[in-house]
């Protein structure tokens, strides 16, 4: 039976990478059954697109998403960095489906600042090849972990991150990461919200911040690549969803043949090109 779940968001899926857990993500979503799903970024990774790779698995996603709306759930799509091409149309609506840079939503009588967060990074504001370069190098880096976490299984070990482990040893990753957190939290403080949602830097977290000029509390959904995690909202409350915690309790989502791939194909390559 599916949990019910007034809010869910989630962030940095990156479909079309060799990354993302796809199947992972299905399972979740096919676990609960919620009233408004939050896309907060990087959900279609189309910097890094390529008609060449894109599993049915990463189609399924798309089609359960839609699914869901056509099912009267009202889906928000915020924009990231590596979907950055559809900020172009600015904000849009179809059906249950919005198409939007940030939102602003009342909860219960708080306010909730809802963005990616990409405006925080200098290195995309200013050197984008760069991050695009980074980006690629991340998704080799997860192609190798899975080859060393199949060898690491094979011999009855735990698994191994090795993004986590160079973020966790080098001084301005973590430093990056501090400054992105407090720089959002500030932010939403002058502005009198009363959460700060984003994601963008695939650390999840809910930690209240406290200034001189008030609180609130900061929170980020993390991803879909390692940390396998999204933000619930039920009865008044925030709460962290981990895949890897609850994994034991979710059932598998039937595999299905999808029909529109060479459709989605092309819009997104419409969308690369600026024909669109």
């Amino acid at each position: 039976m599916k949990r019910e779940v007034e809010l869910v968001v989630i962030s940095d899926v990156h479909l079309g990478t060799y990354g993302c857990r796809s199947e992972e993500l299905l399972r979740y979503l096919a676990s609960i059954n919620p009233k408004k799903l939050i896309l907060n970024g990087d959900i279609i990774d189309i910097w890094q697109f390529r008609k060449s790779y894109f599993p049915e698995s990463h189609l399924r996603v798309l089609k359960y998403i839609l699914d869901l709306a056509y099912q009267g759930c009202e889906v928000t799509y915020i924009t990231g960095n590596h979907d950055e091409m559809l900020r172009k149309f600015g904000k849009m609506q179809f059906g249950h489906i919005t198409l939007t840079n940030r939102l602003l939503l009342d909860l219960d009588g708080k306010k909730n600042w809802i963005f990616h967060g990409d405006v925080f990074d200098a290195s995309i504001q200013h050197t984008k090849w760069l991050a695009k370069l980074g980006g690629w190098g991340y998704d080799r880096l997860i192609q190798l972990n899975n080859v060393v976490n199949w060898g690491l299984t094979k011999l009855g070990r735990e698994k191994y991150s090795l993004s986590k482990q160079i973020k966790n040893s080098v001084k301005k990753a973590i430093k990056f990461i501090s400054d992105f957190e407090d720089t959002a939290s500030h932010l939403a403080i002058e502005n009198k919200y009363d959460y700060v949602i984003c994601g963008h830097i695939h650390q999840p977290q809910i930690r209240r911040v406290d200034t001189k000029k008030g609180s609130v509390m900061y929170m980020n959904s993390g991803d879909w690549i390692e940390n396998l995690t999204a933000l619930e909202y039920n009865h008044g409350a925030w709460e962290m969803f981990s895949y890897e915690e609850k994994k034991e309790h979710l059932v598998d989502y039937p595999t299905e043949a999808i029909q529109f791939r060479n459709n989605l194909e092309e819009l997104l390559e419409n969308i690369i090109k600026g024909t669109v």
